[in-house]
């Protein structure tokens, strides 16, 4: 079997970036972090914010260049861990893929309180936004059939939440694939 991928989700400010980056750079194996935020910065010319409707035809470009870098990494024998906002509706091609690949595909849902994520994206160091997209917390707050996905971090702390991860990703709790 190929190495498996992760993806880890969830609204603005939830921790995925966070919990991502730790996690590749923890994780006993070669390992990969995708922050989807950079496929989105590399278009210079006619981008369109991705919670905007019109930005549909452009989302799905995307997401089918992170599959294909997800798939070159797990084929070359990483461990992929993607950090995005991935929801439920994008899960399809990824799952795909990976089962293409003959790869295991997690996926885990990072959600906070409103008033953490709102305040966690208007302080961050890294791309800060005065204001809150709109509909994108809300996209995340129901997940139906993947609501055992979700995992609250409103009051975790980086280190619990690793060890929290590590023995239900070991168990496949969060597996797809």
């Amino acid at each position: 079997m190929t190495a498996p991928i992760l993806i880890v989700s969830g609204p603005p400010g939830a921790g995925k970036t966070t919990l991502a980056r730790r996690l590749a750079e923890t994780i006993d194996a070669p390992a990969v972090h995708l922050h989807t935020d950079d496929f989105y910065n590399s278009i210079r010319s006619g981008f369109i914010l991705p919670w905007l409707p019109e930005s549909a035809t452009q989302n799905l470009v995307v997401t089918k260049a992170i599959v294909a870098a997800a798939s070159v990494y797990v084929t070359g024998g990483y461990r992929v861990i993607i950090d995005g906002v991935v929801g439920p509706w994008f899960v399809g091609q990824y799952r795909d893929e990976a089962e293409r690949l003959g790869a295991a595909l997690d996926y885990l849902v990072l959600r906070a309180d409103r008033v953490v994520v709102v305040a966690r994206v208007r302080d961050r160091q890294d791309a800060p936004l005065a204001e809150y997209p709109p509909g994108i917390f809300e996209e995340f707050a129901d997940l139906g059939p993947l609501e055992p996905h979700a995992l609250d971090t409103t009051h975790a702390s980086l280190d619990a939440l690793v060890a929290a991860i590590t023995p239900d990703l070991a168990q496949g709790r969060y597996r797809l694939t």
